[in-house]
């Protein structure tokens, strides 16, 4: 019988710990995942797969995670009134969306609105699900809109998403399904978008500055009263690309007690890592099935699901997925606990919007990064600081500091 090697005790060792610390992912896209008809989140999905998603309820048991933010993400539109009232439309489908599944599903998870919920939930061996909101852009120009959003369980706001809208300016542009960097004229935080900041200060919400700009970043820590995080980011030092923090905003971020989560995604992890044609190819494909699925349930034609996920090998084939690891991850962690401290740094996947990695496929598979940072010595203490505590210390600071 062959002997254990020091990777399999580093795994296994992983695991136990997440069997008995409390983990928080802050960003999954996994809502958008809940609009193609008959894909249920308490049911287990197969990892790599197009119907298949990057979590789920069985899955986040399986790989330990207690918590995740699930985001609803709103793409920028028209910022016209048509506009507007579509992305509310939006938003609003995907959190009843939500309410459904916590209905369906309340064997299995509870929505939690603070850290005490969501430990309480955790002790009755259930998975606590925070709900966040990706782009301010479903709240118009009206204030009010903010308050029906949080009475609706949204715990924290991403001001905007890849390109500008009415709260601040954006630290890319999109054109078509290409994401630039911005230009030179970095307007930063609007004056609609500083009352909202100070509005989600009021109420005990999360002001995100992930997808935000350098100027934006500046002006929402000078407005807000809180603490504030980045939910999906990483460090420009270690990969130089717009959505990554310079190593002034992590410093920054640190200052004001905030915390920068750090996600899977290989494009921004290692941008060199990545085929842009695929990209495009992968954006078409994602956008047939769920112009598909919105109409017809998966399961309703084998053919039809089928030959989608046909597609999608053939997608894999021809643009192998990157080479991006655990280790990457590890090495954007090591970076911002360097500049930022060890108090100040987290994890936020973008499971479900792109975060996915060559030994990290799924929720089910996080222990092994846990296993890479053990190996690099970072302590149980810290680990779980990383993996948790250092976000729900900054909840808890921005639920102190609401009215």
């Amino acid at each position: 019988m062959s002997q254990p090697t020091a990777t399999d005790t580093l795994l296994a060792q992983a695991r136990e710990l997440h069997q008995t610390m409390f983990t928080v992912d802050t960003h999954c896209d996994t809502p958008g995942m809940l609009t193609l008809k008959g894909w249920d989140l308490g049911t287990r999905h197969e990892a790599c797969t197009l119907l298949g998603g990057d979590l789920d309820l069985v899955r986040m048991k399986e790989g330990g995670l207690a918590s995740a933010f699930l985001a609803v993400y709103v793409g920028q539109g028209p910022r016209t009134p048509e506009g507007y009232a579509q992305a509310r439309r939006k938003a609003d489908g995907l959190l009843d969306a939500l309410d459904a599944s916590f209905l369906r599903h309340s064997d299995l998870c509870e929505p939690a609105r603070s850290p005490k919920e969501a430990r309480r939930i955790h002790g009755q061996g259930k998975r606590a699900i925070f709900i966040g909101m990706e782009n301010g852009y479903p709240l118009g120009q009206d204030l009010d809109l903010l308050d029906g959003f949080h009475r609706r369980g949204v715990r924290y706001l991403t001001l905007c998403h890849a390109s500008d809208n009415d709260l601040c300016a954006a630290c890319t542009s999109m054109s078509g399904a290409t994401m630039r960097s911005r230009g030179s004229d970095d307007s930063g935080l609007t004056e609609f978008g500083a009352r909202v900041v100070r509005r989600m200060n009021a109420l005990g919400m999360i002001v995100d500055v992930s997808h935000t700009s350098e100027r934006t970043v500046q002006d929402v820590l000078a407005v807000s009263k809180v603490p504030v995080i980045a939910s999906h980011s990483g460090a420009r030092s270690v990969s130089d690309h717009p959505r990554n923090l310079s190593d002034s905003q992590l410093r920054a971020i640190a200052a004001g007690g905030g915390v920068v989560q750090v996600y899977f995604v290989p494009f921004f992890l290692n941008p060199g890592s990545v085929d842009p044609a695929g990209d495009k190819v992968a954006d078409a494909l994602w956008s047939r099935m769920h112009a598909h699925y919105a109409e017809h349930a998966i399961g309703e034609d084998p053919a039809v699901d089928a030959g989608f996920e046909r597609d999608y090998r053939t997608l894999l084939a021809d643009f192998p997925p990157a080479k991006v690891s655990v280790k990457d991850v590890a090495d954007h962690i090591d970076h911002v606990a360097r500049v930022a401290g060890i108090d100040h740094v987290g994890i936020g996947s973008d499971f479900d919007g792109g975060g996915r990695l060559a030994d990290c496929r799924d929720v089910s598979e996080v222990p092994n990064l846990t296993a890479e940072l053990l190996r690099r010595g970072y302590s149980e203490t810290d680990i779980r600081k990383i993996w948790g505590e250092n976000l729900l210390r900054v909840f808890d600071q921005v639920l102190a500091g609401a009215d």
